[in-house]
């Protein structure tokens, strides 16, 4: 008995500290969250009134216009082209099949900045047509303004749809062959079998695609900000920047946090009563019809269209840029610029798969309740957009940054300046928050699928949690931890609002590079930091197409 007592004691001592550990990862993360929840409630300069009656409902309009726009023809062009790749065998379909997946590797500023060069007076489209029809100016014919709403909500979709399209593709790849063969029995017809059969089974993995491509459009800075669409996005950055408000952005990211909670949970009521079961286990496959005539060429373009207008667009005129631009790969600039991208991507990476592990694990281990029920809620830093999360985190980290700083002075005499906001960590910290719930998501579905019987053979011969961790659980779950890994990193190279809000002066990424050279019509300078971000993209989009095979 005395051998047996102190592994025990030892054993209950590491629980509680793995549970004190998760307890405070949880915290860190939803601590953004609850700092602007604060800031919004007792702001230093009321101007909640003034709002309201001056850009407060402009804000909103075109946050819910570009919203609903964004997510109707989203799901439209995911959903049908997912149909066609699913059921039918046309031309080209099994390039396409992956291809629809690319204009994710692209982000949607990248994208903006493209269509306005490619569309704009002095570009190919209308240099052609005046050369072409004899019009020696813009009064000569009449051209759709680039620089629109609309424009924004098409360059948002060609670059969002691809969420829908994956998860629609993998519903219908799922659903029973015997099903459809039994609506075709009784007279539908292919329209008929959409409608009736396919999009009813498909529709929550069609409203969650929906749901995650309305929260990107509401987070998105860069498109609407360069084609002059004032959201509640930019509202926070005016508010805060120019009006030298903090409470009133506070205010507005509480705003949005109200849209994306409402968005997630009548996307979650919407399928709640909804049930949907495999009739046996011997289900029929789904065969393809094959296509020909003009059927196959109405597919085939239907799925071409997405892929040319969300990938082939953007590529091909960053890459001529890129081309006629050949001095801009050697800037220094650039190359600053990559190496950041590179130190905080991967810190940022490093840091929230080590913190989601701790977590999950200290969850599994914990006999508290209380860092059970905060695990779910630490993935609502990935629905916060990316301003509303600058907003929480660049305010409390400048008042703790000033404290210590003048704690530091009081004791060695030395001012050491501002270490965490005068630096790339408050970056980092948003990064952590804002892609934390993929990486929670990642390893708690790994180690979930891990046989408990394995780590309890390592806890009764006396391995301590921490021991079991690193001899049992890391072994069996290091692939999706690689891949966790690679699919933060790849995010937090793209993201751009909480960059612009946090970054330290003359500190640029890869995509603020992008954003300043734009800004100043400079696309031949933005070319080869837009490409490097889509090259990165691309690391995403394979891995995505290896785990949906």
């Amino acid at each position: 008995m005395s051998q047996i007592s102190p592994p025990a004691r030892r054993v209950s001592s590491a629980i509680d500290g793995w549970s004190i550990g998760a307890a405070l990862i949880a915290g860190l993360v939803l601590l953004p969250i609850a700092a602007v929840v604060w800031m919004a409630l007792f702001p230093t300069e009321p101007i909640w009134g003034h709002l309201i009656s001056t850009t407060l409902p402009r804000y909103m309009s075109n946050s819910l216009v570009l919203m609903a726009g964004v997510g109707a023809l989203a799901a439209t062009v995911g959903t049908v082209t997912a149909w066609l790749v699913v059921m039918y065998d046309f031309p080209g379909r099994r390039w396409l099949e992956w291809g629809l997946l690319l204009p994710l590797a692209v982000p949607a500023y990248v994208g903006a900045y493209a269509l306005t060069d490619f569309l704009e007076y002095a570009g190919p489209v209308q240099t052609g047509l005046r050369a072409l029809m004899g019009w020696e100016s813009a009064r000569d014919y009449a051209f759709p303004e680039v620089r629109s709403r609309g424009a924004a909500l098409l360059v948002l979709a060609a670059s969002l749809f691809p969420y829908v399209y994956l998860m629609a593709r993998a519903a219908f790849r799922e659903q029973s062959g015997r099903t459809l063969e039994v609506a075709r029995a009784l007279g539908a017809g292919p329209v008929a079998r959409f409608w009736r059969v396919g999009l009813p089974m498909a529709r929550p993995a069609i409203a969650a695609g929906t749901a995650i491509v309305m929260m990107e459009t509401i987070n998105d800075f860069g498109v609407v900000e360069y084609f002059g669409v004032q959201t509640l996005t930019t509202g926070i950055f005016t508010v805060w920047l120019e009006m030298r408000n903090a409470g009133g952005a506070a205010q507005i990211a509480c705003v949005i946090l109200a849209l994306v909670l409402a968005l997630v949970t009548l996307e979650k009521l919407s399928r709640r009563r909804s049930r949907f079961f495999r009739l046996s286990r011997s289900d029929v496959p789904l065969t393809r019809a094959r296509l020909a005539g003009g059927q196959a060429a109405l597919a085939s373009l239907a799925c071409l269209l997405p892929f040319v207008f969300g990938f082939v667009l953007p590529v091909g005129v960053l890459s001529h840029h890129a081309w006629v631009n050949a001095h801009a790969w050697i800037d220094p600039d650039l190359g600053r610029a990559l190496w950041h991208t590179l130190a905080t991507g991967g810190a940022a990476a490093g840091l929230t798969v080590t913190g989601a592990l701790v977590l999950v694990y200290g969850v599994r281990l914990a006999r508290a309740t209380l860092p059970r029920l905060l695990l779910p809620v630490t993935t609502i830093g990935y629905a916060a957009p990316g301003a509303v999360l600058g907003v929480g985190i660049l305010l409390p980290l400048a008042a703790f940054d000033h404290a210590l700083a003048d704690t530091w002075l009081a004791i060695t005499g030395t001012d050491p300046g501002l270490i965490l906001t005068g630096s790339a960590a408050a970056i980092v910290l948003a990064y952590m928050v804002r892609f934390f719930a993929i990486a929670q998501g990642a390893a708690d579905a790994a180690m979930g699928r891990v046989a408990p019987s394995l780590p309890m053979a390592a806890r009764a011969l006396g391995r301590s949690p921490g021991a079991t961790l690193r001899a049992v659980y890391l072994p069996l779950i290091r692939g999706s931890v690689g891949t966790a890994l690679l699919l933060v990193f790849v995010d937090c190279v793209k993201e751009l609002p909480a960059t612009l809000l946090l970054r330290p002066f003359n500190y640029n990424t890869l995509a603020t590079r992008v954003y300043e050279q734009a800004s100043l019509e400079r696309i031949g300078e933005a070319a080869p930091a837009a490409l490097l971000v889509m090259l990165v993209g691309l690391g995403a989009v394979a891995i995505l197409a290896r785990a949906n095979r």
